[in-house]
């Protein structure tokens, strides 16, 4: 059962006014007094009422709204970028538009645009939670019985629909690999702490140093930004150890990418001096020298199987939540030095005689 929805006729009721003037002060009208202004607004804030700029369209054309808001939490990474493209793939042929917004990790950008898009009338959300969003904050779409979809990250409480990767044995098939090139010290670069998918990726990091009999290190596992700039900051820190690592797999592409940045930075090259897994298989991690080896996520597949998700729900009239955890594969290419020597004490990588020749 969805609760109902506040109307302009309850809000009128409640301030003591009529119905048009109610809907003077959604306007903006310069009709209305700044008393009355004020005491409509405060019900309106009291009674948790969002105004649907497009209600008055719809009811004349007797539709439903053909908008699906897409919300992530970091626009700059190419990953998202390509999951917007996955899910405007489903939806647009679907005869849908989609309203897309960046919250740059900000739990409040996230709660005004999410509030924006409920104005404009959206028919469901598909969302990457920011850093710090709270379960709370999607249960009044879901007592609205607004559909909503979280990618990526999951949100433990909240009573919507998920489709995140298998981030564990995604980063345990990484450092079986490196640790079957002979690799001893695998550090874990990049990501937030404070993040679901941080704690199942180093979970995955640690139980793939486990299998593969090594020790693990507190000092290995160096946060920062999921970026290229937090991924320079980690290698820095990383090379800086008393006893360096001769690998590293990162929280995720664009962390990987920054590796390899720091690395050349400090004359050692990717794949020959130090070997780099990523995760998430990006377009550019083909394309990069050396191309990356990764994890592959397909942030595509992922968006259209979130939007499938959502379109499913909003055609069936309610919400009902379901878990999905998709499968990933590890992408050998070069960057990981596979095909190389094993790695020397100190680090670099062992050249035979008839290498050196």
């Amino acid at each position: 059962m969805t609760k109902a929805r506040v109307t302009v006729i309850d809000i009128a009721k409640a301030a003591g006014v009529s119905k048009s003037t109610v809907s003077l002060v959604l306007q903006g009208s310069s009709l209305v007094n700044e008393g009355t202004r004020s005491k409509v607004n405060a019900v309106m804030r009291e009674l948790g009422y969002v105004y649907n700029r497009g209600a008055a369209n719809l009811r004349q054309a007797g539709a439903k709204s053909k908008i699906v808001g897409v919300v992530v939490n970091d626009l700059t990474n190419s990953f998202f970028a390509e999951l917007a493209v996955g899910v405007d793939m489903v939806v647009q042929s679907a005869g849908f538009v989609q309203f897309l917004s960046n919250t740059g990790e900000s739990i409040d950008r996230q709660r005004e645009v999410v509030a924006s898009m409920r104005e404009h009338g959206i028919s469901g959300l598909i969302v990457s939670p920011a850093r710090a969003t709270d379960a709370a904050d999607f249960k009044p779409l879901v007592a609205a019985g607004i559909p909503v979809v979280v990618v990526v990250r999951n949100l433990p409480g909240a009573k919507v629909s998920s489709i995140v990767s298998d981030n564990q044995a995604g980063m345990m098939s990484a450092v079986k690999h490196l640790a079957g090139l002979g690799h001893k010290r695998i550090a874990f670069l990049g990501g937030f702490p404070d993040t679901a998918v941080f704690d199942d990726r180093l979970a995955g990091y640690r139980s793939g140093v486990e299998a593969a009999g090594l020790d693990y290190h507190e000092e290995l596992v160096i946060a920062s930004a999921p970026s290229r700039a937090g991924g320079v900051e980690a290698i820095g820190k990383a090379i800086a150890l008393g006893r360096r690592p001769t690998a590293a797999v990162c929280f995720n592409d664009a962390v990987a990418f920054g590796v390899c940045d720091g690395l050349r930075a400090r004359r050692l090259e990717p794949g020959a001096d130090f070997a780099v897994v990523g995760f998430d298989d990006v377009i550019e991690a083909q394309a990069a020298v050396p191309a990356l080896t990764t994890v592959s996520v397909d942030p595509q597949g992922i968006g259209r199987r979130g939007a499938q998700m959502l379109l499913k729900q909003i055609n069936a009239g309610k919400a009902e939540a379901e878990t999905v955890t998709t499968a990933v594969r590890l992408v050998v290419r070069e960057s990981c030095g596979a095909g190389r020597a094993p790695p020397s004490k100190t680090g670099k990588s062992v050249k035979s005689k008839q290498d050196a020749e």
